[in-house]
């Protein structure tokens, strides 16, 4: 199930850039005094009372400015709130209501979105009572003041925000069918993969990076197996991407990697593996998704001795929080092992819904542990009592052990390797954490 959208809309330098780091807990977008310094919209993902979101950081609705790229700011604006299952409409509690203001307010009401009318920067009781009655105006609702700065009231905030979020489960596909999204950067292929695994023209195939602009599902069977297949828009670096539509289709890239089972993510044999590749490939794995690698474009690499292996070494060694990924080298032009990618998938996800029974598990802890002791700290040293394994998809295990701040990250890593060699959960995630016994 995709994570809501929550965008943050208003005119500049009401403070949006600071809601936005208060609700995902961390500065990642631009916080500064001078209006309009958001240029383009941030993504990052907050949770509150169990609810994960994704939350959208937007550049200010100027809908007079003769400033550079308002277009383009606005044009981002109108996507993310079209986009979007809340609006946040951010004003600023002591200038009052600008005539921009109400210009925005007529725009939001077109959307026919749930808008939270929020004026920010309150940071009494006094200037709370006046601004609530002042912005009652915009005709939007009972105003939420809050301070941003300051965190007051934003715990309100997001109990209203939460309270818009559906509660009907958007899975409408069998438990057992594999959704698989197909991830990577513009132009590496993605769409002529897809097209080439179904065997018929279903998007549509350009060599104009960022044509997929929607995320498109489709849902076939080969044998007893079921699949859905979602094509997404490639992810460009921020800095490279063009404002407006391209920029739109990121959130559904996201929203498609949140829906799947499996990260079909697809490289240019051409280029090798990009930092771009690794962040994008990290957003899947960060959430938990099984993955495979499709070196894609292989029909224009001259064949030598163990080049594939060469390939793979540097995917594994650029990329090795995925070291766990199936590496498979495919030509969508040619169809060269384009059949073999889904037999590598439904066995990835086969792992990534493996359960271990618990007697078993802890035979193979506690054979790795009498091969290499945990190392002793201050004089002390782990004690892992069992384990289990309470979670699949990604698989969890925990470890109950006498203190949980001995394990170090290194016996972790250990201890995992040693799992993954008895029970293999090749081409998914593993997770591990240690708990006090008590």
């Amino acid at each position: 199930m995709s994570k809501p959208v929550v965008a943050i809309v208003g005119r500049p330098n009401v403070g949006k850039s600071t809601l936005f780091n208060r609700i995902v807990g961390n500065r990642i977008s631009i916080v500064e005094d001078e209006p309009s310094i958001t240029r383009d919209r941030l993504y990052g993902e907050g949770e509150w009372l169990d609810n994960h979101f994704l939350v959208v950081d937007t550049g200010g609705l100027d809908l007079d400015s003769e400033a550079e790229l308002k277009d383009e700011v606005r044009q981002q604006a109108e996507l993310a709130i079209e986009e979007a299952e809340v609006v946040l409409f951010v004003v600023d509690g002591r200038t009052g209501i600008k005539p921009m203001d109400r210009e925005v307010a007529n725009l939001l009401r077109r959307s026919n979105k749930p808008i939270i009318l929020t004026v920010n920067k309150v940071d009494s009781k006094e200037l709370e009572e006046k601004v609530k009655y002042d912005f009652y105006e915009l005709g939007l609702g009972e105003p939420v003041a809050i301070s941003a700065k300051h965190a007051l009231n934003t715990g309100d905030l997001l109990d209203e925000v939460i309270s818009h979020f559906s509660t009907e489960e958007t899975g409408e596909y069998d438990e057992d069918t594999i959704r698989i999204s197909v991830i990577g950067r513009p132009n590496v292929g993605k769409s002529s993969l897809v097209n080439s695994i179904l065997g018929k023209e279903r998007v549509i195939v350009n060599d104009v990076p960022g044509t997929t602009r929607d995320a498109i599902d489709t849902y076939f069977e080969v044998g007893d197996n079921q699949f859905v297949i979602i094509d997404t828009a490639g992810m460009r670096k921020r800095s490279k991407v063009e404002a407006g539509i391209e920029k739109y289709s990121v959130i559904r890239s996201l929203k498609a990697v949140d829906r799947s089972d499996v990260a079909l993510m697809v490289l240019d044999a051409t280029q090798g593996i990009t930092q771009q590749d690794k962040k994008i490939a990290g957003y899947a794995h960060d959430q938990g998704k099984a993955m495979v690698i499709a070196v894609n474009k292989w029909d224009l690499i001259k064949k030598e001795t163990n080049i594939d292996q060469r390939y793979a070494d540097e995917i594994r060694y650029e990329a090795s929080f995925i070291n766990y990924a199936p590496i498979t080298f495919v030509s969508a032009l040619t169809g060269q092992r384009v059949l073999e990618i889904l037999d590598i998938v439904e066995y990835a996800a086969e792992q990534y819904s493996r359960r271990i029974k618990t007697n078993v598990l802890n035979n193979v802890i506690k054979e790795a542990i009498s091969k290499h002791q945990p190392p002793s700290q201050k004089g002390r040293r782990l004690k892992v009592y069992y384990a289990t394994q309470p979670r699949v998809k990604p698989p969890l295990i925990i470890l109950f052990v006498n203190d949980p701040t001995l394990l170090r990250q290194s016996y972790k890593r250990y201890l995992k390797n040693s799992i993954r060699k008895s029970f293999g959960f090749d081409g998914t995630p593993l997770k591990i954490i240690a708990r006090n016994r008590k």
